[in-house]
């Protein structure tokens, strides 16, 4: 097992990574000083639930927790004000109080939906995350947490700290390849922005990532959640560094709202914001090759590097400028200077984005 802390003070937390350790959470939860005295919700979506949540509910009862489970639909429109009511509405039923705490199992959806309900439930309730993707090694780390609202992603959320992150390799089996791909996005992403021999690392072990190989997927998340944990423990609210954390981000976003939250995984639309960023950095005037490198891992991951042609480049730019980057007629643009290393950009203008829209669409 791995194991990591995120350094905030009075509010630092472990991170676990390993195969089996879902066994010993009543362990875990201890360590955590939970009480079994005031009652747990576990919520869950409906393709995570038949997989795994009567073990974990297993789990706790045995380990003489109380503890009631809220089940919302699998994707990205779970993330709403109208899932958060029903997700309140249990807790409230279930008689949960203020020393009680809400368990996000599932991927970032559910993290972020179940962690934004545990910020704001009775003004903030203790919350654990149970990640069961590979893409939640980024989402449940950091503390944000957030539902959607129709004309922007993540637009309604909090800062609320997890008090454990319990990550068994194991719950990851079941994914299919699509999710798969899409969780490795993020992966990538870290060594992009933080870790050049890292990015080299991921390249030469595709083929073991995408098979799912425990010991490469555990050091793969060890070295994500690493580069996170340094940068939230130095910028817990994003006032400057977290910032890079967003690679791929500003665009990315853009078209998973314009898609309608479902066409393209949150993965896959970051990849192709990445590569985005990549050619924005040349008209910066840094290598062409951080445009080629970056696009060439992406599609050796299997993963989409083009806008598909058929969304629409002004809702694209109108998703953009609702985004919490866009202030007084440019974006906050997080730019690649080289492999493994990013700058904040203040001065990105709306026709410069713009551009590189056509020229992603271009090439589809």
């Amino acid at each position: 097992m791995r194991e990591l802390t995120v350094e905030l003070g009075e509010r630092s937390y472990p991170i676990y990574i390993g195969q089996g350790i879902l066994n010993q959470i009543t362990e875990y939860f201890d360590r955590a000083k939970l009480s079994r005295k005031s009652p747990l919700l576990i919520v869950t979506d409906d393709e995570v639930a038949p997989l795994h949540l009567e073990r974990v509910l297993t789990l706790l009862r045995e380990g003489g927790f109380a503890v009631t489970a809220c089940v919302v639909p699998a994707g990205e429109t779970s993330k709403s004000l109208a899932q958060l009511e029903g997700i309140v509405s249990t807790a409230l039923q279930a008689g949960l109080d203020r020393s009680s705490a809400i368990v996000a199992l599932g991927g970032g959806v559910v993290g972020d939906l179940a962690g934004f309900a545990a910020a704001s439930f009775m003004r903030g309730v203790r919350f654990v995350q149970i990640p069961t993707t590979i893409l939640a090694h980024d989402s449940s780390v950091g503390g944000k947490v957030a539902v959607n609202h129709p004309m922007a992603k993540n637009i309604i959320g909090a800062f609320h700290q997890p008090e454990l992150v319990l990550f068994d390799i194991e719950l990851l089996l079941t994914l299919p390849p699509r999710q798969v791909k899409a969780g490795l996005s993020e992966v990538i992403k870290h060594g992009l922005i933080w870790d050049a021999a890292f990015t080299r690392w991921c390249d030469d072990n595709a083929a073991k990532l995408l098979a799912l190989d425990p010991e490469a997927l555990s050091y793969a998340l060890y070295i994500g959640c690493q580069v996170k944990s340094i940068v939230v423990s130095q910028d817990e609210r994003e006032n400057d560094l977290r910032a890079i954390l967003n690679l791929g981000h500003t665009i990315g976003h853009a078209l998973e709202a314009v898609a309608g939250y479902g066409e393209l995984l949150h993965g896959e639309a970051i990849a192709i914001g990445m590569v985005g960023a990549a050619k924005l950095a040349q008209q910066f005037g840094y290598a062409e090759e951080i445009h080629e490198v970056t696009k060439r891992l992406f599609v050796k991951f299997g993963l989409p590097v083009h806008i598909p042609a058929h969304l629409d480049t002004d809702r694209i730019m109108s998703a953009m400028m609702h985004d919490k980057k866009f202030k007084e007629g440019t974006m906050v643009y997080i730019i690649p200077t080289e492999i493994g290393k990013v700058e904040i950009r203040k001065d990105v203008t709306e026709d410069q984005v713009r551009q590189i829209v056509e020229l992603l669409k271009e090439e589809s």
